[in-house]
């Protein structure tokens, strides 16, 4: 099977030859990786035989896709927020609209301008839509755009104590992801929509789930819908503890929830895929906290296949993923271990990347 044909047939709980997999890395992973394999960084990928290729389009982009080679270094955004490296990612050093007045948060521009230099991201992964799952990733959408904006606490405060300020910010943030979203759909053979929000921590959702279904989720649900639309799967992510809102996230056209963090309360991927599983797919749950970074090569092997044993349990519906970015602290052989799990030798990876080498 093609990495495309994997990915669908997973989705639809078809038979497949073996479960579809997409890893994240920290930068430093990807190079440890590189090193070892002798390719490029940007073509582990490529080695380890991981199925979807995507691309942030949206404010993610300005958090991930930008890469500093020092800590301290920073940039700002299409948006007007300020990143810094801080170990290893980009974290936000400046708000934009913090302490603004209101005025200026109603009338704050996003840009709308700058959306054909966002979406040409995209070119790079392009050519490879005959053999390869595409993803658009027009995230965050909705909430995390917002209190990127103005800082969590601001955000939160602003739901509680003047909602219609609130609500107004968040139909500019997710009427922007919409914009994208639409001329992605219609411009490019896109696999799935990849949307995303984060809106829950390690112990429970930042705000009450009533709050969240009456002021975000409407807002949320027209970018979801535009994928629904254009008869493409979507894809959802949200970090923490956010089964409060799973039924919604499914009422609303999800099809696939990412990352399923099984170390927070009510996220314990195997009780979500007999719960829901029969509308929802999932990516995800290979613990990134513990067991990747301080398990046993013989404690990832036996979670990882305890895993997909699981959840592909009615036939699939599941992609084979950890429960956020692998740190670099991660020792190699723990992602090796995941891989043969899933099917894929170690011998083979080095395979693959010796044919990169040859065709440099």
């Amino acid at each position: 099977m093609t990495s495309k044909e994997r990915v669908h047939a997973a989705l639809r709980r078809e038979p497949v030859d073996r479960v579809p997999i997409y890893m994240w890395y920290y930068p430093e992973t990807r190079l440890q990786l590189g090193e070892l394999l002798e390719i490029p960084a940007e073509k582990v990928l490529d080695a380890m035989g991981d199925d979807i290729r995507q691309k942030w389009v949206g404010g993610n982009y300005a958090m991930e896709g930008i890469v500093h080679d020092h800590e301290g270094d920073s940039h700002i955004d299409h948006w007007g927020i300020e990143w810094v490296k801080l170990g290893s990612v980009n974290q936000i050093k400046k708000y934009p609209l913090q302490n603004a007045t209101q005025d200026d948060r109603l009338n704050y521009k996003y840009p709308y301008d700058k959306i054909e230099a966002l979406l040409q991201e995209m070119d790079s992964i392009l050519p490879l839509a005959d053999d390869f799952f595409i993803g658009c990733d027009v995230s965050p959408c909705a909430f995390e755009m917002v209190y990127r904006l103005c800082s969590m606490d601001d955000a939160l405060l602003n739901l509680a104590a003047d909602p219609e300020l609130s609500s107004s910010m968040l139909k500019d943030a997710s009427a922007f992801a919409l914009r994208l979203s639409e001329i992605a759909c219609q411009r490019y053979p896109i696999d799935w929509l990849w949307t995303g929000d984060d809106v829950a921590g390690q112990e429970r959702m930042m705000m009450r789930p009533q709050q969240w279904r009456e002021i975000i989720g409407p807002v949320l649900a027209k970018v979801i819908e535009v994928g629904r639309k254009n008869r493409m799967w979507v894809a959802h992510h949200c970090c923490g503890a956010t089964r409060p809102v799973i039924p919604d996230l499914i009422e609303m056209g999800v099809n696939v929830l990412n990352p399923v963090q099984g170390n927070c309360p009510g996220m314990d991927p195997v009780e979500l895929k007999r719960e829901y599983g029969a509308e929802l797919a999932f990516m995800g749950g290979i613990d990134t906290q513990e067991l990747l970074p301080g398990g046993s090569v013989s404690d990832v092997r036996r979670e990882t296949e305890y895993l997909l044993e699981k959840m592909t349990a009615d036939g699939g519906g599941y992609i084979l993923a950890a429960s956020h970015v692998i740190p670099h602290e991660t020792p190699l052989e723990n992602v090796f271990a995941m891989y043969e799990a899933a099917g894929v030798s170690r011998e083979e990876i080095f395979n693959r990347a010796s044919e990169i080498r040859k065709n440099k």
